[in-house]
């Protein structure tokens, strides 16, 4: 039998009596042996390798268990989160609740996670943190899938959970190290295992900044929608979550390309996550959402909203700042946006009249015309819209035609009548200073004109005005406008602004009369009248009607009706200087603020707009002297009331005068805006209720009017804050009167007709009332008698009054 076969050797080297191998010869060579192959050498150093790591991992796991170990114990504490107060913004609203000014480094509205709408949870989950109800603050599986992801992409894909961001938010910096991540997950951890889910994400979606000083979701959803986060549709409250990834580049008031694709992608996260319905997804996918520009967020209450905070800084100092106060003021926000246009608009009708002053600036611009768009925007970056009159850069111009580029990139055409305001500009002939030419800087307004939208040129105003309302019956602020323009002058003119009341002050002398025996059918000589340098005490005057017309002898109601100056000085130099004085501090103004002189009867003193308000409120509820109120209720974050005004029913600790003077002077006042100077009134409201004065001061620097009904005083200014001529046809029947009729056309719309009745102690004798112990021979002609002479002014005065009503 043949020999076995030897197995073959573990090397597959072939056996040396191998039948395959020829046998070897005694002294012959060995031959050559092969070289194994280099992959086993491979394998056998890889298998080396991995025997270490795998005897590593051990040790590096028991390390960083130990470092673990002594790095959770000098976390930071988080009672800054299980005893949550943000910084929550001084708040300042209208009495139903529209936000008016907002004051603080952060803009935040808390919410409670119950007051967060679910799609907006929803919609923040599905791209921040989908199994944010599923981990323990660490999402393992998202890390894993992140380093997969990390991997196989350029760019790296974070996993950071909600309750990791709060911990990075609150505690950490935002540097990207290993060290801060591993701090930030132990953050995380115990976090977690204080508080519960609910929570946390609460405090996320209220902490997170989220573009235009907007902290928090309410707050983002007022400032991009101007809404309520309870009213967002699918589509907005994609939008917003898309926000806190990089809330600069991502926000669709700067980058609203940008914010939509982000959008969109959000709103397929939410149909995965199933959050919505292939219906809803549709839906969303199609809205066009109207994003809020920051200008519409004006709401023209920036002088009340600031008297309101340094009311309340008064009392809560820098904390009134970061303790979230709501506070809830006495006026309406439709009516103060009433009372903001129609003193702009009667400012602007004025502006019309003037000449024009010229172009605000002048720039180079490009030959290029892709350049263009670029200078242009950076030329009008430095010129701001203000509310409607917009900046503009003209490209070309002659006196047909203007044609200008705006901020937005439109370009507008002007002809026709929107040149008008400007043609000294256009004008060949004109001065190169004030030339409207290629490159200059002007303001145009669309106005419309036979029910079309028309340009037109105009220019900022340098007169200011002021306007306030106040309820005469507990004097509490309806509206309040102290200026053209908040941003461009924010000195408030209606309490800070002392100017001249002119004829509108009238009234409280003829007030101070009625005491003395003076009535309506009292007969008053409208005559020229000259005072030498003795009697006026520094130089000779001579006053005269602002018609330049004397009439004659005519009743008081006829010359208030009429404003006639003569018979102002006349009755004042009847009842007396000092006694006139006296009697008008009844009414709130400050005496030595109205020097004695007979210049009082003419309005030479200093008021305010407000305390104009407050004393016209005296007659209009029959007597009593109120203090204004702006305040009516104080709010912490969570609703909880700290203070609640309460209106103090008028009484006679408050009277200032008999319900009979108020009554007469509201007699008298009727007839002015009924057929004087102020007829325009009620011949536009259509109401028999309306009661007030025109006031024009001396050389016309100050135009007013002050009026009511009694459910309502308003008190309008019109003038330069460096008082000078607001022109020689400029009155306040013409400049101030429109304005307040614009206001209270509005603000009386459904309030009914309530005539003032007639009180105790009068009488009516042939249509005309009368005090009763003067609707005899106890009246004005009493005063003719010696011995009733008043005692008060001086020697001049008293010797006057003999012959005061033959002259």
């Amino acid at each position: 039998m043949p020999a076995k076969t030897p197995p073959a050797s573990h090397d597959d080297t072939p056996s040396s009596s191998s039948p395959d191998t020829p046998p070897k010869r005694a002294g012959a060579k060995k031959a050559p042996r092969k070289q194994k192959p280099k992959k086993h050498w491979l394998l056998r150093a890889l298998g080396w390798l991995l025997g270490l790591i795998l005897a590593g991992v051990g040790a590096v796991a028991m390390l960083a268990g130990m470092a673990l170990a002594m790095a959770y114990p000098q976390l930071p504490d988080i009672s800054g989160l299980t005893d949550y107060r943000p910084k929550l913004p001084l708040r300042v609203l209208s009495s139903e609740g529209q936000l008016l000014g907002e004051y603080g480094e952060e803009r935040r509205s808390y919410s409670s996670i119950r007051a967060i709408p679910k799609v907006m949870q929803d919609a923040v989950l599905a791209i921040e943190d989908a199994r944010f109800y599923q981990h323990g603050g660490v999402d393992y599986l998202g890390v894993i899938r992140a380093g997969l992801a990390n991997v196989g992409e350029s760019k790296s894909q974070g996993a950071s959970t909600i309750t990791m961001q709060v911990a990075r938010n609150f505690y950490l910096s935002t540097e990207k190290t290993f060290t801060r991540k591993i701090y930030e997950i132990l953050l995380a951890l115990k976090i977690e295992s204080a508080l519960p889910k609910e929570k946390i994400l609460e405090i996320y979606m209220n902490q997170i900044f989220l573009g235009h000083r907007a902290y928090g979701f309410a707050a983002a959803s007022e400032v991009y929608f101007g809404k309520p986060m309870k009213d967002l549709s699918v589509a907005e409250a994609a939008m917003l979550a898309g926000l806190p990834k990089a809330p600069s580049a991502y926000n669709p008031i700067n980058n609203p390309r940008r914010a939509m694709l982000r959008q969109q992608y959000i709103i397929d996260r939410m149909l995965e996550m199933g959050f919505i319905s292939p219906e809803q997804h549709a839906e969303a996918k199609a809205e066009k959402l109207r994003i809020r520009p920051p200008q519409e967020a004006a709401n023209h209450a920036e002088y009340v909203a600031e008297l309101a905070r340094q009311l309340i800084f008064s009392q809560y100092g820098e904390e009134a700042y970061t303790r979230g106060l709501n506070v809830y003021l006495t006026l309406n926000a439709d009516e103060q946006e009433r009372a903001y246009r129609a003193l702009r608009r009667g400012i602007m009708d004025y502006e019309r009249r003037q000449v024009y002053r010229g172009p605000e600036a002048y720039v180079d611009l490009p030959a290029d015309p892709k350049e263009l768009d670029t200078r242009v925007a950076e030329a009008l970056s430095d010129h701001p819209a203000n509310d409607e009159l917009l900046a503009a850069v003209v490209l070309e111009a002659d006196p047909k035609r203007v044609l200008a580029a705006l901020q937005s990139g439109e370009t507008v055409t002007i002809v026709g009548e929107g040149l008008k305001p400007a043609t000294s500009g256009l004008s060949d002939k004109g001065n190169p200073k004030t030339r409207i030419r290629r490159g200059a800087v002007i303001r145009v307004v669309k106005l419309v004109r036979n029910n079309k939208d028309e340009w037109t040129i105009t220019q900022l105003p340098e007169v200011e005005g002021a306007m306030v309302a106040l309820n005469p019956r507990d004097g509490s602020v309806r509206a309040l406008v102290g200026g053209f323009d908040y941003n461009k002058n924010k000195f408030n003119h209606v309490t800070q602004a002392w100017r001249q009341p002119g004829s509108s002050f009238k009234p409280f002398i003829y007030s101070a009369a009625l005491e003395k025996g003076f009535g309506p059918a009292t007969v008053v000589n409208d005559s020229p009248l000259f005072f030498d340098a003795s009697t006026t005490g520094s130089q000779p005057w001579e006053p005269k009607n602002y018609d330049g017309k004397f009439e004659g002898a005519m009743p008081l109601h006829t010359a208030l009706a009429k404003s006639k100056n003569m018979v102002s000085i006349r009755i004042l130099q009847a009842i007396g200087v000092r006694y006139a004085q006296d009697w008008i501090t009844h009414f709130g103004f400050e005496a030595d603020k109205h020097p004695a002189y007979l210049t009082m009867a003419l309005g030479a003193g200093a008021v305010t707009p407000m305390q104009m308000a407050q004393a016209y409120s005296v007659f209009a509820n029959g007597g009593y002297r109120i203090t204004p109120s702006l305040v009516q209720r104080i709010t912490d974050h969570q609703g909880r009331q700290l203070y609640q005004a309460t209106p103090k029913p008028l009484a006679d600790d408050m009277r200032a005068v008999e319900p009979r003077n108020a009554f007469m002077m509201s007699r008298l006042l009727q007839e002015v805006a009924r057929s004087g100077t102020a007829a325009r009134a009620q011949s536009t409201l259509k109401r028999p209720d309306l009661y007030g004065k025109t006031g024009t001061t001396n050389d016309s620097m100050d135009a007013w009017f002050a009026g009511y009904q009694p459910t309502l005083a308003a008190v309008v200014w019109i003038g330069y804050d460096q008082p000078r001529k607001l022109g020689d046809r400029e009155t306040g029947g013409g400049l101030a009167l429109p304005v307040w009729i614009e206001f209270m056309q509005y603000a009386l719309r459904n309030t009914p007709v309530a005539e003032i009745p007639p009180t105790e102690g009068l009488v009516n004798l042939n249509g005309e009332w009368f005090y009763d112990e003067f609707s005899g021979n106890e009246g004005v002609r009493a005063l003719t008698n010696d011995e009733n002479v008043p005692t008060t002014g001086s020697e001049e005065e008293k010797k006057s009054i003999l012959d005061l009503f033959k002259r």
